[in-house]
């Protein structure tokens, strides 16, 4: 039977594109393989969002080529976003792939596999607004228990660092009854925590119903029996509307967490980046979101670096974060992405003090952190198990509070065993900058 390896790089989209292709290849008969000396194709599904991203889908696609010289493995297949963006590179600078999607033909992976199998190279190019039919089975690869819901494909905000568009193409919805087909597809498959993506999850049916129906989408969600946390991630401040806001505090299977990328603080760096809302707008929604629902989780990214950015706008952004007490941020320093405008501008900062300010952001986030961390301790929370730390005999979990893979976890002892996936009431006694630590509480039940 011939071994499929495939290797998904970057966002929580791609990965849902991967479990796609790979719920395709299954459905031929294909094995799929997490073992590189047991493959026969590899498929790597790319990113190019930044510069690090970029680096990282290069290597590895240089080294799977290595494999075809040493191991079983017979093609290389390259798809995703840097396939997209270098298709002409690829195709001429790297002799050692022999198939190239861009980003809306993941359909044609099996295709591709047939074609470089029986010794041909292969490449499809969609059209980039094009949306690929939707499709409820996939193989589904973040675990029994979670997994995430991509609501809509591209972007037409057109900020001045980002090369999504052109990769991705315009703001496209997935229709609603399909993403129910899908939500209920994986609940029947054992999830019962969905995340909700897309490269701006706030603007869902605009295109296709004229109207924001996000909180029609959580509503109906919310209808699916089995399904307990419906997260969201990626909203956009000044797309956010008081009926959403409602539907996060009203709505019991909406966990109280949102995912608010702000970038920057400072209206001057805002316009630069080509942001369509102002600090003033920014502070004002975080305060009202706040007010209707006291017990929100809000996560935000910034960029630092971005050119032209001054010493005084940086401080404004520590001063910022100091005030807004995000419970969860990321930073990242400002990448110069080819085919940007903002890659043209002047005043490019250089890389020691971007990596400096952005140090600066991530101590005072911790010490940010660790002050609300330490008003958790005495609190009962619901978590959903993770996974277990044999070394230290605890439970990894995680509460509304915690996105997967980007946020921090709860450590739990138990003497009694627990799965993955289970839900379970647990008191906080301990913490440090980032983690929980906490006990089994059994008095709280469902």
């Amino acid at each position: 039977m011939i071994q499929i390896l495939f290797v998904s790089l970057g966002c929580d989209k791609n990965l849902v594109d991967s479990e796609v292709m790979l719920g395709l290849l299954q459905e031929k008969g294909y094995a799929i393989t997490n073992e590189e000396k047991e493959a026969d194709v590899a498929v790597i599904n790319t990113c190019c969002f930044i510069h690090d991203a970029k680096e990282e889908s290069i290597e590895t696609i240089i080294e799977m080529g290595r494999l075809k010289q040493t191991e079983r493995l017979k093609a290389l297949i390259i798809t995703g976003c840097l396939a997209e963006r270098y298709k002409a590179e690829i195709q001429n600078e790297l002799p050692e792939v022999d198939a190239v999607l861009g980003t809306t033909s993941t359909e044609s992976i099996v295709e591709a596999v047939e074609e470089v199998l029986s010794g041909k190279r292969f490449e499809q190019f969609n059209d980039i607004d094009y949306l690929p039919p939707s499709r409820e089975k996939r193989v589904i690869t973040s675990g029994t228990h979670m997994g995430y819901l991509k609501i809509a494909e591209g972007c037409d905000k057109h900020c001045t660092y980002c090369i999504i568009p052109r990769v991705r193409g315009r703001f496209r919805s997935v229709p609603m009854e399909a993403l129910i087909a899908q939500a209920e597809y994986l609940v029947s498959n054992g999830i019962s925590e969905i995340c909700l993506v897309a490269q701006e999850t706030t603007l869902y049916g605009m295109d296709l119903y004229g109207a924001k129906k996000l909180p029609e989408l959580l509503r109906r969600l919310s209808e699916i029996r089995e399904l307990k946390w419906i997260r969201l991630l990626y909203c956009y401040p000044e797309e956010i509307t008081e009926e959403l806001i409602t539907e996060i505090r009203d709505n019991p299977k909406v966990c109280h967490y949102i995912d608010m990328p702000l970038q920057h603080c400072e209206n001057a760096v805002l316009h630069r980046m080509g942001r369509r809302t102002t600090k003033e707008e920014i502070k004002k929604t975080i305060t009202h979101i706040r007010e209707e629902i006291p017990d929100i989780a809000i996560r935000t990214s910034l960029i630092t670096g971005f050119p032209g950015e001054t010493k005084e706008e940086h401080e404004a952004m520590l001063s910022f974060v100091d005030e807004m007490e995000f419970n969860r941020l990321g930073v990242f320093i400002y990448s110069k992405e080819e085919d940007t405008p903002a890659a043209g501008f002047e005043n490019q900062i250089s890389e020691k003090i971007k990596e400096d300010w952005r140090e600066e952001i991530m101590v005072l986030q911790q010490e940010v952190s660790y002050d609300l961390n330490s008003a958790m301790v005495g609190k009962t929370l619901e978590v959903i198990v993770e996974g277990y730390l044999y070394k230290e005999q605890m439970y990894m979990c995680r509460s509304y509070m915690d996105a997967p893979e980007i946020d921090g976890y709860i450590f739990v002892a138990s003497e009694e065993e627990l799965l993955s996936g289970d839900y379970i009431y647990v008191t906080i006694t301990d913490f440090n900058e980032y983690d929980l630590i906490g006990e089994r509480n059994y008095e709280f039940t469902e």
